[in-house]
């Protein structure tokens, strides 16, 4: 069991996060405009403020040529990115690019890499599963997945040698990563997530779901969000886009709190085909590896 005393020292170093690069100063641009109404964007503008980041631009494009965003004809420019993939879309893979490029390479013999497969599967799982239960925003459950492990960043940045420790005992002992975090540290990247996501001044709902897609009881007004989050995140941990190691505990989709509220919220999941879905989900494995890794190895 952790002392108090290190868990506060731990805590103590993670407080300023002074060493997490920020996200791309585009994005926060690009991402409050495309908040309006969709009748008011304008596809040059959109193009422009992506291209203010020659890197980010370039990631996008290379991103937007995936069948993981539906699109099987090559796509040559960033307008006709815009264009073909629509304003949410393109958002979306800004956002996943932006985020990508924020890890850190290689400390304490971690590859990084893995938890942005696991990230972006999430995201993906997140989406396709909120169309599946006619859930009203899939671009929103998009964002929650691919943001619901920030605090591997702070804690991959700010912590590289305890949250080594964590990750070597949770990939030993086949737990889940959490678990470990809270043996070894005394906290878990739900609590450091949650601090960056203040300093990046999320929104209230993808904030709790990255604060509390580990424990649904302590969410409140955006529970719904963060049950898809739950649920998505344990379909990928329990097959081939988890944090690089299988968790050894047998579990239920239908025994989770998150299955219970969105059952109250979503009618249609009661007609969900899951074996269809596990296959769907395992569609995804080698193009989000390939992706991740390509974008990520520049």
């Amino acid at each position: 069991m952790i002392s108090a005393a290190r868990k506060a020292n731990l805590l103590s170093q993670i407080e300023g996060l002074n060493q997490i690069p920020t996200i791309p100063v585009v994005l926060a641009p690009l991402l409050r405009y495309l908040q309006q109404p969709i009748e008011h964007l304008d596809v040059q503008t959109v193009t422009d403020l992506i291209s203010q980041d020659k890197a980010l631009a370039a990631q996008c494009l290379q991103m937007a040529n995936s069948p993981l965003f539906g699109r099987w004809q090559k796509i040559d420019s960033l307008r006709g990115a815009v264009v073909g993939l629509g304003f949410q879309r393109v958002g979306d893979i800004a956002m996943s690019c932006s985020l990508l490029s924020i890890l850190p390479k290689g400390r304490a013999g971690i590859d990084p890499v893995i938890f942005w497969e696991h990230s972006l599967g999430c995201a993906l799982v997140c989406r396709h599963f909120a169309r599946k239960i006619s859930w009203p925003d899939p671009g929103k459950a998009y964002l929650a997945g691919l943001l619901h492990d920030l605090g591997t960043i702070v804690n991959l940045w700010m912590l590289p040698q305890d949250f080594a420790e964590a990750f070597n005992l949770a990939r030993q002992q086949c737990i889940p990563l959490h678990e470990a975090e809270q043996s070894v540290l005394g906290f878990t990247h739900c609590d450091t997530g949650s601090l960056l996501a203040k300093r990046w001044e999320l929104s209230a709902d993808l904030s709790e779901a990255v604060s509390r897609h580990h424990a649904l009881d302590e969410s409140a007004e955006h529970a719904g969000l963060v049950a898809l989050v739950e649920i998505s995140d344990l379909l990928c941990r329990m097959t081939g886009l988890n944090h690089g190691f299988l968790e050894s505990r047998q579990v239920s989709i239908f025994e989770q709190k998150g299955f219970a509220v969105l059952s109250k919220q979503c009618e249609s999941l009661a007609t969900v085909d899951w074996a269809r879905l596990t296959f769907e989900l395992d569609s995804y494995m080698d193009e989000v590896r390939s992706l991740v890794r390509a974008i990520y190895r520049k």
